[in-house]
């Protein structure tokens, strides 16, 4: 079948245990738990990629790759493709949330699993929920899941709580879908609303290429002899420009010094979405780029949270931000405690998430010095995830608005 490029990048949300990975499965046929750490304890711990193929199957519903039967629609048809969609499955664990919030900063849709078995909302979809407000996201599709095992009357009274829950928000529209993962049912109605609900990213290909590293790997099995050794590679999307083979990037922040950091400078070797090998990439989906980095430098997401370009047009890199904060709207109306000077919080601006030390709080801004630095666009919308009690939760959202650049 032809090459498409993906459109669009469609995140999962929800509570942990929903069956966030199960619907990630059943519409792409692609099983994306597959770090040792998430097998071991059943549950998503990094980031999961797959490509979605939505297909016209000459009947009333589209039909995703995980419906398909031997290249077939399940009708005989023969399939005509649609839209290619990227999905990202993110964990649903209070302790996980940094890795959604570092995912959600550059999807333009989401479906949110939601267990009909269980009262709504469940901790972890308010939470997943407001991040999604909040940085902007404005399309979603529900995905009332585990169908199979209530009766009809607990379905609906689940249904209804959903509708209650998303009240007066900009989701109050969005369309909700009974299915079962486990089983496949519904996935074609799942399949059909997210062709039609989450709109076509527009592709900005005419400015410099800004690539967000959300994963990083040493593709290298044990072993492996130096002459057949393969680059690092960088796993994320691109945001904005054209990335082609051969292209020279810079990545930042870079490579600590003792006094500051360093970009790292490379070239693009080669560009892969999901097995289909291509001469460039462009916005709107998930794509690997092999670079001509030791290995060493991205094994186990050494990488993941920077930035990549062209060199010279990246934005600065901040060792301390300053933040313009608001209280995270929370269920029930209740407020955060307010940030306090000597506070660890973490810090999610862009695609990095990074452990920070609040060294001043007046009024509205926080001042945060950075484990390790960042780097974004001064404006850039930002996250401040606080420790309460035994959780880790998103109190405040805001924009950065300055702070200190590392040297170089």
């Amino acid at each position: 079948m032809t090459f498409v490029y993906p459109d669009a990048i469609v995140s999962t949300a929800g509570h942990v245990d929903h069956g966030k990975t199960q619907t990630t499965y059943a519409l792409s046929g692609v099983w994306v738990m597959r770090h040792s750490e998430e097998i071991k304890k059943a549950m998503t711990i990094k980031l999961g990629y797959a490509q979605v193929g939505i297909y016209d199957c000459g009947d009333e519903y589209y039909y995703s790759d995980g419906l398909l039967q031997d290249g077939k629609c399940p009708n005989g048809n023969e399939p005509k493709l649609v839209r290619m969609i990227s999905l990202l499955d993110v964990p649903g664990h209070e302790v996980l949330v940094a890795t959604m919030v570092s995912d959600a900063a550059v999807v333009d849709g989401a479906v949110m699993v939601v267990d009909a078995s269980q009262p709504v909302p469940q901790p972890q979809t308010a939470e997943h929920f407001a991040v999604l407000d909040v940085i902007g996201v404005r399309h979603m599709v529900v995905a009332q899941n585990k169908i199979d095992l209530v009766t009809r009357e607990k379905a609906i009274e689940n249904y209804q709580q959903i509708r209650e829950f998303l009240r007066g928000t900009w989701a109050e529209k969005a369309k909700v879908v009974p299915i079962s993962a486990l089983h496949k049912v519904n996935i074609d109605v799942l399949a059909t609303y997210l062709a039609k609900e989450i709109p076509r990213r527009e592709a900005e290909t005419g400015k410099p290429a800004r690539f967000s590293v959300l994963r990083s790997f040493n593709v290298n099995p044990p072993g492996t002899p130096p002459e057949k050794l393969r680059g690092g590679v960088l796993g994320g999307t691109l945001l904005q420009g054209v990335l082609r083979v051969g292209d020279e990037i810079e990545i930042r922040p870079g490579l600590k010094l003792e006094k500051g950091y360093q970009p790292i400078r490379t070239k693009v070797l080669s560009i892969e979405y999901s097995g289909h090998k291509v001469e460039e990439a462009r916005p709107g989906g998930l794509v690997g780029i092999m670079t001509g980095l030791d290995p060493a430098l991205t094994k186990a997401d050494a990488l993941a949270g920077a930035v990549a370009g062209k060199p010279g047009t990246l934005p600065p890199v901040w060792t301390a931000v300053e933040i313009e904060t608001r209280p995270m709207p929370r269920m029930g109306g209740e407020k955060p405690e307010p940030i306090k000077q000597g506070e660890t919080v973490l810090v999610a601006v862009g695609p990095a998430t990074v452990f920070g030390v609040v060294q001043s709080v007046k009024k509205d801004v926080a001042t945060v010095a950075l484990k390790k630095a960042v780097c974004a666009e001064q404006g850039a919308k930002a996250v401040l995830i606080r420790q309460v009690k035994t959780r880790w939760i998103v109190t405040h959202y805001g924009v950065l608005r300055g702070g200190t650049v590392a040297l170089e």
